[in-house]
């Protein structure tokens, strides 16, 4: 009788789905993630320097806590098999698993005895049976290309959390942290709220008609020229003789031009679209995204979710394109598959695909009445569109445009040009997934070239230019993204790292730097100018890419970084000055030494008020923010934004716990996907 083969992933829901392909001659344990890290007590690496530049990095990686439990039963395992079969997540965290994974149980004395103990990796892409059995049938060694970059930045961090750190300590106020990627993340927040400080609104107008055809029929046009040349109103005098000349004028149809207008699909989601969807259309997190992504893909519902590849796999084109022919008509495939194209390129072969349904016949409303929980149902549904879209038809579109001219007086030229726009779907196509979603048809009256029409109303609005948008999840990722700072796995914990840190905090989905946010960046940006450089963090990835593939020695890139980097955290430590956390001003009196004015300060678990006179004075005194302009539903009382213990916004009533009135929505507004 064959002894059994010992598999090993990082979850539990990893083992259910394999479980269902690998019979009873294989036994299948988690990990539970990584067994083995950097201690947390200390840098946990030794450095020796070895001249020229050039340094030896020597890790001292132990256990984790509470890992001893699952590496005994793993251990146990191991001892009744001839093959351990090592199946964690393909990518450099996963491989760095499987590593660890090894190295320990190679280590272990239980297992001292098994001399002739194999050991194999396996990686798949999606869980179904197919990539499974074709992964057993091909197994490897382990890659330490990519154990090594997922290592050099491990150290990466460790070397500036554990260095730089200190120095915010001593510099700025204890208990901060810095991070080299998370630290640049927060500087393109800080940098965006100077931006929006700095701005100055510029005044222009919109001004509209609502006019009839001889109908009756009714519409908006909207001004468009002024005799021959761009409407460009930008003060009030101006606009007024527009209005008043408007309010008289005749209104002709002199043109409509009719055109035909067509759009392809999207790409089918990597990584970092994927979030950024989730964030728009859901009103999600990132890391919500992740970890809803994380579960469909370990139930075999999805392809792997870490990825920057728009690749799709043949069986996967085919796929889809028959399901779309027999689902929505022949008229609905275009010609041949769709390629869509990375980092410039049209992408032929790849080792990751994109993310897609495993099945893509299984459609969103083929998971009612199972056990789907309501988020993977959602996201599952946003994955499956965008991957079926993608492979069909072009959508086309009638554009109708009418040009109204509007004169005074018995004036033959036009003193004004007005303009409407109408969509009429001609075939749906891609849109056909989706037009319900986003309705884009808006439909004119018929109308005829020199047909007068009547004058109902004359609109003036006075508006101001707007700053640029604080970043949200979608804009922050597509920023860091589009920068080059950050790698798919890394954004949703960039995102929740700079809020669980308190260097900024989400109110209504979008990014502000606190005062400690603000106040970190400014010191770093003054004395570590280059590892806040967003090209030289770019880079920085660039090099653990290189790394994983190969290409560069990942001991020799991390000498450079410390060769420089430990020769500036000396200098900056002698030399720079302490700065201070700004306060905000509430112009009230301290109520205790009432020589001090009361501020609020951001401290480690939030906002709380304090005298201006500190240490002086130790007047303290819980921060309480008032929503202005809202009350409670239930008992009118005023609103009070409060916090859970995670560090998430909600709305409660002041007069808790006489009114258990609370909501993650602020009152009036329109409730969003949370």
């Amino acid at each position: 009788m064959a002894m059994k083969k010992l598999v090993i992933v990082e979850s539990p829901t990893k083992t259910k789905s394999l479980s269902k392909y690998l019979g009873s001659d294989f036994e299948i344990l988690a990990s539970m993630g990584h067994v083995r890290d950097l201690p947390k007590s200390k840098l946990g690496i030794e450095i020796t320097e070895k001249g020229r530049g050039k340094y030896d990095f020597v890790p001292s990686y132990e256990l984790m806590s509470g890992k001893g439990e699952q590496v005994k039963k793993l251990e146990d395992a191991a001892s009744k098999v001839d093959e351990i079969i090592l199946a964690a997540d393909p990518d450099r965290e996963g491989e760095a698993i499987a590593w660890h994974v090894e190295h320990i149980l190679k280590s272990s004395r239980k297992l001292a005895n098994k001399k002739n103990l194999v050991f194999k990796r396996i990686s798949f892409h999606s869980i179904t049976k197919e990539s499974v059995l074709e992964a057993l049938e091909n197994p490897r060694k382990i890659d330490m290309d990519m154990v090594n970059a997922q290592q050099a930045r491990r150290f990466l961090d460790r070397l500036v959390g554990y260095k730089l750190s200190p120095i915010l300590w001593k510099k700025v106020r204890r208990g901060l942290s810095a991070g080299r990627v998370q630290s640049v993340a927060v500087e393109l927040i800080v940098e965006r709220e100077r931006e929006i400080e700095k701005f100055k609104p510029v005044e222009y107008w919109q001004i509209k008609v609502l006019v009839a055809t001889e109908k009756g029929k009714k519409l908006e046009i909207e001004l468009a020229k002024i005799r021959g040349k761009k409407a460009e109103i930008g003060d009030s005098e101006k606009a007024k003789k527009i209005l008043v000349d408007l309010e008289k004028a005749k209104y002709i149809v002199s043109e409509i031009k009719k055109s035909e207008r067509k759009t392809s699909p999207h790409a089918p989601f990597k990584t970092s679209t994927l979030q950024q969807a989730a964030a728009n259309v859901l009103g999600w997190s990132a890391k919500r995204t992740m970890n809803v992504a994380q579960k469909l893909y370990e139930q075999g519902d999805i392809t792997y979710h870490r990825t920057d590849s728009f690749y799709l796999a043949p069986t996967a084109i085919e796929a889809a394109r028959k399901f779309i022919g027999e689902n929505y008509g022949s008229e609905y495939l275009p010609k041949g598959p769709r390629l869509f194209k990375a980092a410039g390129k049209v992408v032929a072969q790849e080792a990751h695909e994109a993310v897609r349904p495993t099945h893509i016949e299984i459609s969103p409303d083929e998971f009612t009445g199972q056990e789907m929980a309501t988020d993977q149902k959602k996201l599952y549904s946003l994955i499956w569109r965008r991957t079926v879209g993608c492979q069909m038809a072009d959508a086309l579109f009638d554009n109708t445009k009418v040009v109204v001219s509007a004169t005074l007086g018995d004036s033959k030229s036009s003193d004004y040009e007005l303009t409407a726009t109408g969509v009429v779907v001609k075939f749906a196509g891609w849109k056909k997934l989706f037009l319900k979603d986003k309705d884009e048809v808006k439909v004119l009256p018929e109308m005829a070239k020199d047909e007068i029409l009547e004058k109902k109303k004359v609109i003036g609005d006075q508006k101001f230019t707007q700053p640029s948008a604080r970043f949200n999840d979608a804009s922050l990722i597509k920023e860091l993204e589009k920068r080059g700072i950050g790698r798919p796995s890394t954004y949703a914990a960039i995102i929740s790292t700079i809020l669980d840190r308190r260097y900024v905090e989400q109110r209504d989905k979008k990014f502000f730097p606190t005062t400690i946010g603000i106040a970190v960046v400014d010191f770093l940006m003054e004395n570590f100018p280059q590892e806040m450089d967003y090209e030289f963090t770019a880079k920085m990835e660039n090099s653990l890419d290189e790394i994983a593939d190969g290409k560069l020695n990942w001991e020799k890139m991390l000498s450079v970084f410390w060769d420089k980097f430990r020769e500036r955290i000396v200098k900056v430590d002698k030399d720079s000055a302490r700065v201070g956390v700004p306060t905000v001003s509430t112009g009230k009196k301290c109520p205790e030494c009432h020589e001090g004015e009361v501020v609020i300060r951001d401290g480690k678990y939030g906002k709380f008020l304090s005298c201006s006179r500190y240490p002086e004075c130790t007047y303290k005194a819980p921060f309480i923010e008032f929503v202005s302009g809202v009350a409670c539903e239930k008992c009118g009382k005023r609103v009070i934004l409060r916090k859970t213990r995670t560090g998430r916004d909600f709305y409660g009533c002041e007069d808790y716990p006489n009114c258990t009135w609370a909501s993650w929505h602020k009152p009036g507004t329109k409730k969003e996907e949370k």
